[in-house]
């Protein structure tokens, strides 16, 4: 695969929540806990491949079910059970993308962390991002920026309430 946008059938989708400041996450895990968001993620990438790194892997500590999890680590001995295991971006795009034609899937999804975000925003055709409400403390931040031009559309808001502990908006974003 080259160039920018994927160059088969298959969409790629980034799937991210990020709070006002860009944070993502704090040590191994989510600074946040919105129940809410967690079972729309599910609705989002059930069904579909998803490419994840390794840190972000190991910070859920398990393949999610119902999905082809598809890891990226530069480890060249690292596996783990009921995940296909890449050392590129590229790679991990072509397993995610062939996985998908299979499933008979309409997308192939990344879902973190920062770096694999980065590497894989100028090929993605739509990001669905939860922009969680405040400014959060966090040591994994996504730089926001790099979605300015792109446009966008509210899916869906969410109140702190019911165990969310931030209020939180769904959007929808395609490139410029």
């Amino acid at each position: 695969m080259t160039g920018q946008r994927s160059e088969n059938d298959v969409p790629l989708v980034l799937v991210l929540a990020a709070a006002e400041n860009g944070v993502i996450g704090r040590g191994d895990a989510l600074p946040w806990e919105l129940p809410d968001d967690l079972q729309h993620f599910k609705r989002t990438t059930i069904g579909r491949p998803i490419i994840m790194g390794r840190k972000t892997f190991e910070s859920v500590g398990f393949p999610l079910p119902g999905r082809r999890n598809i890891v990226i680590t530069r480890d060249s001995s690292w596996q783990h059970k009921g995940v296909v295991t890449c050392h590129t971006l590229e790679e991990a795009l072509e397993r995610a993308f062939e996985q998908a034609l299979i499933d008979g899937a309409d997308a192939a999804m990344v879902v973190g962390g920062a770096e694999i975000y980065r590497l894989a925003l100028p090929r993605a055709d739509r990001v669905v991002l939860t922009r969680v409400q405040g400014q959060v403390e966090g040591d994994v931040v996504f730089d926001l920026d790099l979605l300015a031009d792109w446009k966008t559309e509210e899916v869906a808001q969410f109140a702190a309430r019911g165990g969310n502990s931030h209020a939180f908006t769904v959007v929808e974003l395609t490139p410029p």
